[in-house]
């Protein structure tokens, strides 16, 4: 009979030295966390474990204003690595992108400027010119580059987005949510770090003109390497953020903020107690056996079961002594069985977090017994069974 059990491993976790290591990671359902913002929209996540630690309306759809240019530079970057164009490539700036507000570069009408100095131009001096220059040189207009814009939306994950301007100009279907600038965000540091150190520049100089990067992170001692700041009327003040400390890598997206100094006093608020209240832990290295189970007429008595990597996860700093891992499997798990057959369930627990589910594979394969061997088995299990049965009624 197949009987499910559940045991206690208990804490084993350290909190990660090196990220040297393959992790399997996954995002925990954490619990509402005690802490509050005036941010309309909000979300941080842990890049590396895809932890969820804090959110405020991050579905709600919302205007990114500036923010956009983040998936305007991604589309370039996408076109560089795959050799549509170069960083010295010149594009032409037509006076529709000369005579656009907002923000600028202030690229000449009738001229051309290199790929390199329009990245430089958009990601640090979020200029509205530079981005419309982009948009008509890769897709004839701004309004076609928009639809290239949300197909890579969808492409990446981005599932309540719209785009239909390269610049983030007020639209009233150019919308997105918190947790799609994170995915996009996210996107463009892991998929680009040959091009992602453009947004920590703080200062960019072109025609004779300096202007520093918005973000007001890079000027604060936080590990703030980019992102993109955003507003307009409509949208408030907003920012995508990303902060590295050490191994850790933490997103950050607000929007509708009264202003510059609360953008910048909330951001770095936000910031500095995801990295204060939640650590990231390494339960198990690649290949570690988790525990055994039990076979049924097989060659070998024993089943190792294994993740398929190993495993960190993003905890409460205040609860990670008590957190609970266990093992659920219904054994004895009947022979043959092939090396990774998913037979078992890890299971993590801790304050703070719902219990977050695992699967365990079969770490070997193991052969089902031949007709000699399965009718010693049966005549093993019936004396050895009714024995056990025997003693547990006399006891």
């Amino acid at each position: 009979m197949k009987i499910r059990r559940s045991k206690f491993i208990g804490w084993i976790a350290a909190p990660i030295a090196s990220a040297a290591v393959t992790i399997f990671t996954a995002a925990l359902p954490m619990e509402a966390m005690a802490i509050e913002t005036n941010a309309m929209q909000a979300f941080l996540i842990d890049v590396e474990t895809g932890t969820v630690l804090f959110e405020k309306n991050a579905d709600e759809l919302m205007a990114p204003a500036s923010m956009t240019k983040i998936m305007t530079a991604d589309l370039v970057f996408e076109r560089l690595r795959d050799g549509r164009l170069s960083l010295d490539e010149t594009l032409p700036v037509s006076e529709a992108a000369w005579r656009m507000g907002g923000s600028k570069m202030f690229v000449d009408v009738n001229t051309q400027v290199s790929v390199e100095d329009l990245l430089r131009g958009i990601i640090i001096q979020s200029g509205n010119d530079a981005s419309i220059v982009v948009a008509e040189s890769i897709a004839g207009t701004e309004s076609a580059f928009g639809d290239l814009m949300t197909e890579k939306a969808r492409e990446i994950g981005m599932r309540d987005t719209t785009f239909r301007n390269a610049t983030g100009w007020p639209h009233a279907e150019h919308l997105t949510t918190a947790r799609d600038m994170a995915t996009l965000a996210i996107h463009t540091i892991t998929t680009y770090p040959e091009f992602y150190h453009l947004y920590s520049e703080k200062t960019f100089t072109y025609n004779d003109i300096k202007q520093g990067n918005r973000n007001p992170l890079l000027y604060k001692d936080l590990g703030a390497d980019g992102l993109k700041t955003g507003h307009t009327e409509v949208s408030g003040y907003g920012l995508t953020a990303s902060v590295k400390r050490g191994d850790r890598r933490l997103v950050l997206v607000v929007n509708g903020l009264s202003g510059v100094n609360p953008r910048s006093e909330e951001s770095a608020r936000l910031l500095s107690w995801g990295f204060r209240e939640f650590e990231n832990y390494q339960l198990f290295e690649p290949g570690e056996v988790i525990e055994t189970a039990e076979v049924w007429m097989g060659a070998q008595p024993a089943l190792p079961l294994v993740l398929n990597r190993g495993l960190t996860l993003t905890l409460p700093r205040a609860g990670q002594r008590d957190m609970s891992v266990s093992v659920i499997v219904d054994e004895p798990v009947q022979a043959p069985i092939k090396a990774g057959d998913q037979v078992a369930k890890l299971v993590v627990a801790a304050p703070g977090m719902r219990p977050a589910k695992f699967p365990l594979f079969a770490g070997q394969d193991i052969a089902e017994l031949d007709f000699i061997g399965r009718i010693g088995a049966s005549l093993k299990h019936l004396i050895w069974g009714a024995a056990s049965s025997v003693q547990a009624s006399s006891n």
